[in-house]
């Protein structure tokens, strides 16, 4: 997601329930599942951290799943799709298919209804790139209630009612009752309440969920929220570092990209305005 600065929770809990039911993922949004489907690790390429999820599946003829997920609208958005296609699909030599998933009306714009058309000096249409686009807000809630596990939590931003999501709460504590396990139920709920806080305010979310105990203060919940703040933390540094010495080369990204101590982020802004260079500000983490 690159909707900028500011905490980002949402893209931690949509990572893991893409990671926990990436075959459920992939029939959701409309691709076929002919293989074996695993989550591919961020820390393979450089490519791989920034993309929000790539999933490969191990069919007949392997292919790669691209999946972005926005909260917010990004009109550059369908320029990084085409640039994470081609890395993509130049890195493992397979098809790529790309899908963007909008968990807000927000998110949406119009150059996400057309083809992203490319064309040279003379005026000739060089290329043409397409992919799929995921509203969820219009898709049923009753398909997301009826499906799998990993979808489950985002069914209250589905197109459904206000007076409606309580019944939707209701069902979902039906199934995580029913389908998951203890932990992945507290996992699930973690991420619904995460996802609830993309429609409703603060108070209307916890009044929603009122009765379901132990989610904030499950570990889960916490592990979401401070990769939430890792995340703005990094960004940070790449946002301020940018300023001062340049875009960071793909080394220096890949190297930020395995930073997950909030306290050595949070060092790395300190010393920021104090340094001369990217690799002056790095310096630092051969101490961590």
């Amino acid at each position: 997601m690159q909707e900028g600065l500011g905490p980002r929770p949402y893209d931690a809990a949509t990572r893991r329930l893409i990671e926990s039911d990436p075959a459920g993922w992939l029939r959701w949004v409309g691709l076929p599942v002919d293989g074996p489907v695993r989550p591919l690790e961020s820390n393979l390429s450089t490519v791989l951290t920034e993309v929000d999820k790539a999933l490969r599946v191990e069919g007949p003829s392997p292919w790669l799943a691209h999946l972005e997920i926005q909260t917010g609208r990004d009109p550059e958005l369908p320029s990084r799709m085409l640039q994470y296609h081609a890395l993509l699909r130049h890195r493992d030599k397979v098809p790529v298919e790309s899908t963007v998933v909008l968990l807000r009306r927000e998110a949406d714009g119009p150059e996400l209804s057309r083809p992203y058309d490319l064309y040279g000096v003379t005026g000739q249409l060089t290329l043409t790139f397409r992919f799929r686009v995921v509203r969820v807000w219009e898709r049923p809630v009753e398909e997301l209630l009826s499906g799998s596990l990993g979808i489950l939590p985002l069914a209250p931003i589905a197109a459904v009612p206000l007076a409606q999501v309580p019944d939707v709460i209701r069902e979902l504590d039906r199934r995580y009752r029913r389908d998951a396990s203890p932990e992945i139920a507290r996992e699930l709920w973690a991420a619904t309440q995460v996802i609830l806080g993309l429609r409703y305010d603060r108070g209307t979310a916890e009044q929603l969920l009122r009765g379901i105990r132990g989610m904030r203060e499950s570990s889960t919940y916490q592990a979401i929220l401070e990769e939430g703040r890792i995340a703005q933390a990094r960004q940070y540094v790449i946002d301020l570092g940018t300023e001062k010495f340049g875009p960071p080369d793909a080394a220096t990204i890949a190297l930020l990209a395995r930073v997950e101590n909030l306290d050595t982020l949070h060092q790395l802004l300190r010393i920021v305005l104090r340094t001369s260079t990217w690799q002056e500000l790095l310096a630092i983490l051969g101490d961590h």
